[in-house]
């Protein structure tokens, strides 16, 4: 019993010690405040500001409450092992087990301390080399990554979609996600990603390599404080595509903006009005803008270092071998995976983990 009550102390220490560092307390203040705001009736006379506090104050609520519970949880177990009673050894042992995985997950998520990785994210997905093998690698990495939302609680908007040359196959696709710490968690993705396997499009069916290219952005709306010339955009709009019937808009609410000094081009085709798409394209745009923004001071920072830094995508940060052999392996990390089809199926956080963990050992920052 002593060793139990000894892991459970220094499971509290570990805890209390980030919620000080996470600032709990100071977050617990924010929600009141945010709470009385909330329920202040001329708030939503302002509907952005109304938005942006119902969002902040859900965000700190989960937040909180998730690191409040596991302390509770961590000091009901002290309670008992406490009181000595041996016939509770089998019980507290399994708690501790459990508690320990909860607590390595949360010193885990502690770490995700970057600026941005609490916020939502802007996923993106593009097909590469490899022909109608990459087309349809871009729809099973989609698949893979909803799959993945799903599991891990997060709410999924599909923003784009471009079909593919075949059937069930995609070009690219954009991808709203809604949730705390995606873009934390998510940011391990971003980069070119591998697939071999025997092509179901061959004829012959002979092995083929393909890629895709997925790339992320945090989604600050309302906070990104850039700001975009008019002239420097093009708008385009176009009929919204769809599942056909009434998923088919009959009119041009679709969006295509093109910001022509960069050539970045964003579309939205998932909300009802052409003016609800163009402002959700400009929210885009500016988170895209701001992290090419983020990307040059970095390459700044690194050329100072005297580091060779490659912006282009040619280096797959991870391969999915479905044929000779199945395995998965993150380039970054060495993290390796057998079980590829429950990789696809969304089990990803064992290298989101590795990824995280390798940037804290390396004292990357987000």
């Amino acid at each position: 019993m002593e060793s139990i009550i000894s892991q459970l102390i220094s499971m509290k220490e570990a805890i209390d010690g980030l919620m000080a560092r996470l600032n709990i307390a100071g977050k617990e203040e924010e929600i009141n405040q945010l709470e009385k705001e909330a329920s202040d009736p001329d708030i939503w006379q302002d509907q952005e500001r109304a938005k942006q506090v119902t969002q902040r104050l859900s965000q700190l609520k989960d937040e909180v409450s998730q690191w409040q519970a596991l302390s509770q949880r961590i000091n009901d177990a002290l309670e008992l092992a406490e009181m000595q009673d041996n016939s509770l050894l089998k019980d507290l042992t399994t708690e501790v087990e459990s508690l320990q995985s909860l607590v390595e997950r949360a010193q885990l998520q502690a770490m995700l301390s970057g600026q941005y990785d609490s916020e939502n994210a802007i996923l993106a997905i593009h097909a590469g080399a490899g022909g109608v093998d990459a087309q349809d690698w871009a729809r099973m990495l989609m698949r893979m990554y909803l799959r993945w939302m799903e599991r891990n609680g997060y709410k999924a908007d599909i923003l784009d979609e471009s079909p593919g040359e075949e059937p069930n196959t995609i070009k690219s696709v954009t991808i709203s996600v809604q949730g705390q710490y995606a873009y934390g968690y998510l940011q391990s993705e971003r980069g070119v990603h591998r697939l071999v396997r025997l092509s179901p499009f061959d004829s012959a069916s002979r092995r083929h390599t393909s890629f895709a290219k997925v790339e992320l952005w945090p989604d600050i709306q309302g906070e990104i404080d850039i700001t975009i010339d008019e002239k420097d955009i093009r708008v385009d709009t176009y009929r919204a595509g769809g599942a056909g019937g009434q998923h088919v808009q009959k009119n041009d609410t679709a969006v295509r903006i093109t910001h022509i000094p960069t050539g970045i081009v964003v579309q939205c085709q998932n909300q009802r009005s052409q003016k609800q798409n163009r402002d959700r394209a400009m929210q885009i745009l500016k988170a895209r803008l701001f992290e090419l923004e983020q990307q040059k001071q970095q390459a700044e920072l690194d050329a100072l270092r005297g580091e060779n830094v490659d912006a282009g995508w040619g280096n797959q940060i991870r391969s999915y071998v479905l044929h000779p052999y199945q395995m998965v392996k993150d380039h970054r990390t060495g993290m390796e995976v057998g079980n590829t089809g429950a990789v696809l199926d969304g089990e990803l956080m064992p290298f989101m983990e590795a990824y995280l963990r390798s940037k804290i050992n390396s004292g990357i920052q987000s």
